[in-house]
């Protein structure tokens, strides 16, 4: 198993409250050493039974806690998911064809990524991240993000009688390296 330190500042702190309120609500962790911190690493965790009420399992907490919360129909998980203000990823494990199909297409609507059979991950790099309600808004690919985090400059204008003449003018006649009209937002 590799581990790796949490990416920002009061996550592991954040997770082992998370972990170990659940544990005061009645789960107990199914892992050995699950939840144990040392600096910035933590341990994974795997609280259960936990109930879909634990802040626990209604965090997006991006780390490495995964609760378990059992069910009894079908639609619980489903009915969940709609619920949450989340939707990055859901993984769907079964042996059922049926079944799993039920979950991918109820989960396709709410989540932007279903792995059949597979854990929730970033990769492979060619796949684009998204999320859906309150994970993210739209899709950006690896190439798109390094753009999009790498543009040091822009120039604004508000949209007046006083610059589309001028502005209109350095673009028209493209007197600016900068400005060439096709990159007009």
């Amino acid at each position: 198993m590799k581990l790796t330190p949490l990416p920002e500042d009061g996550k592991g702190d954040w997770l082992e409250r998370l972990v170990s309120e659940s544990v005061s609500q009645g789960s107990k962790g199914v892992n050995a050493h699950g939840g144990w911190r040392s600096g910035t690493c933590l341990h994974p965790a795997v609280p259960f039974p936990c109930a879909p009420s634990m802040r626990v399992a209604q965090a997006e907490q991006c780390g490495p806690v995964l609760p378990i919360v059992p069910f009894d129909r079908d639609q619980e998980p489903i009915g969940w998911i709609a619920a949450s203000p989340y939707g990055q990823q859901a993984s769907v494990f079964g042996r059922d064809p049926a079944l799993m199909a039920r979950y991918v297409d109820a989960l396709v609507s709410q989540v932007s990524r279903v792995n059949p059979n597979s854990q929730c991950q970033r990769g492979p790099g060619v796949f684009p991240f998204a999320g859906r309600k309150a994970s993210a808004e739209a899709t950006l690919s690896v190439t798109d993000a390094l753009r999009a985090f790498s543009i040091r400059t822009m120039v604004a204008t508000k949209d007046d009688e006083a610059n589309r003449g001028p502005v209109g003018a350095i673009m028209r006649d493209r007197r600016s390296a900068f400005l060439p009209k096709d990159l007009i937002i």
